[in-house]
């Protein structure tokens, strides 16, 4: 005797409140789904890979803080430069760095940033390289 022999020829049961679900319904039930939300998000911001800030040294940060001033100075010839600066990341520790070309406008020796034509304001401590252009 069969461990289902009692059950094995008993009519199928059909519920009289819900209705039999259809073949793709049923299947519905098994598809994969994302048990952990966010966690592929995380993986990929844990793999995004960020710069190092570089700690220039003092003669090279007089370097640049006289180029700015002899910029700043000479209001009437305001050329181009080429300014590469870093850029702390919003999320994880360190950043990125960028170059940017623009006029300098405004120094702020108060907040220790300066502006650029194009509106962008730049730490002078982030700063490791300008260039005329």
């Amino acid at each position: 005797m069969g461990n289902y022999d009692d059950i094995i020829n008993l009519k199928h049961h059909i519920s009289k409140k819900h209705p039999r679900l259809s073949m793709e319904q049923r299947a519905a039930q098994f598809a994969p789904f994302a048990a952990l939300n966010g966690y592929e998000e995380a993986i990929n911001e844990t793999a995004r890979l960020t710069d190092s800030k570089i700690e220039l040294p003092n003669d090279e940060k007089i370097k640049i803080n006289n180029i700015l001033l002899q910029i700043d100075k000479n209001a009437d010839y305001n050329p181009k430069i080429a300014i590469t600066y870093f850029i702390p990341d919003e999320k994880k520790q360190g950043g990125e760095y960028v170059t940017i070309i623009g006029k300098l406008e405004k120094i702020n020796e108060q907040r220790k940033t300066i502006l650029l034509d194009n509106n962008t304001e730049i730490q002078i401590d982030n700063i490791i390289e300008v260039i005329i252009v």
